[in-house]
């Protein structure tokens, strides 16, 4: 276990590096923070910082720079999560009180985002399987032709368009949509398919054709639809930090973000109460390693977690100001989501 004034010097450091991307000498520390002992004792304290993993010494007679350890230390120790000015507050309503449809509010939030942190960006639209039925659209576009639309209660739509075996009125349409949302009609997505199952057993033998070739557009977009979708904004910045944020080159960490199923798998599970910060090694893919992820879960409270947000940057990253950007504007997002 350290002892506070190592802790203090610990924290000095990565705010300092963060801060200058430059490594950082006892000198400096003296300098820039009133940390109330000797250059020769911030020395010692430097060297048993650096014995036990936390600081290196990217080369001799360099300063020090922190490790995956000291800045895991520093996230979960000593660092607390910036209050939000009033005008970041102000900017975050602002830019996503506008926002129509969930499209929008997705591409409003992850542009804020890398607005807001200087790094890559990335949100996870609400997952179908973790959403509900808010209505179930049947639009009669010819006798034997017909728009299905879904709608989730996290504002997604999902639309099909299907030709009938057979023709239907517009008064058999109605009813095969009251029919479906009578069943389907706010209830999880992951149930829907159940409920709906045995509608063709309840229609006239001269429907039945057609309520199954409906039914099966409906399974199809219900179940069949797999497929989960991240927007990402602010690729650019992670260019801002140069050779010492990514050594060598910043090509694994571009091709990682490029892997659909790996932006994916970055969040893990949601949870709305937590903001996640996966830091160089404890990164899964190996194209990470010098990166760091900060995330957390977003939607509407009584729902809990519909899907992640968060950003993407170098190890060297105001970890403050990352979680504090990403904890404010999932709650923001969640807020819109249960407006709508």
């Amino acid at each position: 276990m350290l002892d506070d004034r190592k802790l203090d010097v610990l924290r000095a450091i990565v705010e300092d590096y963060v801060s200058t991307n430059e490594p950082v000498g006892s000198k400096a520390l003296v300098e820039r923070h009133q940390l109330g002992v000797s250059p020769a004792t911030i020395r010692n304290d430097m060297g048993a910082l650096e014995e036990e993993g936390y600081i290196t010494q990217p080369h001799t007679s360099a300063g020090r720079v922190p490790t995956d350890k000291g800045y895991r230390l520093f996230v979960d120790k000593l660092s607390t999560v910036k209050p939000l000015s009033a005008a970041e507050r102000r900017a975050i309503d602002e830019f996503l009180h506008g926002a129509v449809g969930l499209d929008d509010v997705v591409n409003r939030t992850v542009r804020l985002l890398a607005q807001l942190t200087r790094q890559v960006a990335i949100v996870q639209y609400p997952s179908l399987t973790r959403s509900a039925v808010r209505h179930l659209e049947i639009v009669r576009l010819s006798e034997t032709r017909l728009m299905i639309v879904l709608i989730t209660d996290t504002g997604r739509v999902e639309q099909r368009v299907l030709e009938l075996p057979d023709p239907l009125t517009e008064e058999s349409v109605a009813d095969l949509r009251t029919a479906f949302n009578a069943r389907i009609a706010g209830h999880p997505l992951t149930d829907a398919a159940t409920l709906v199952a045995d509608l063709p057993a309840t229609v006239s033998p001269a429907m039945r054709a057609s309520v199954i070739a409906v039914l099966s557009t409906v399974l199809e977009t219900l179940v069949e639809h797999v497929d989960e979708r991240v927007v990402m904004a602010g690729t650019a910045n992670l260019a801002r930090g140069g050779a010492l944020d990514f050594p060598g080159t910043l090509q694994p960490v571009l091709e990682a973000l490029e892997e659909h199923v790996v932006l994916l798998r970055l969040f893990g599970e949601s949870d709305q109460q937590i903001v996640h910060v996966s830091i160089g090694g404890e990164n899964p893919h190996e194209g990470l390693r010098a990166a760091s992820v900060v995330s957390t879960g977003y939607g509407a409270e009584s729902a809990g977690a519909l899907a992640s947000l968060g950003v993407v940057g170098p190890t060297r990253m105001d970890y403050p100001g990352a979680m504090a950007a990403v904890r404010a504007v999932a709650r923001y997002v969640g807020h819109i989501l249960a407006e709508g």
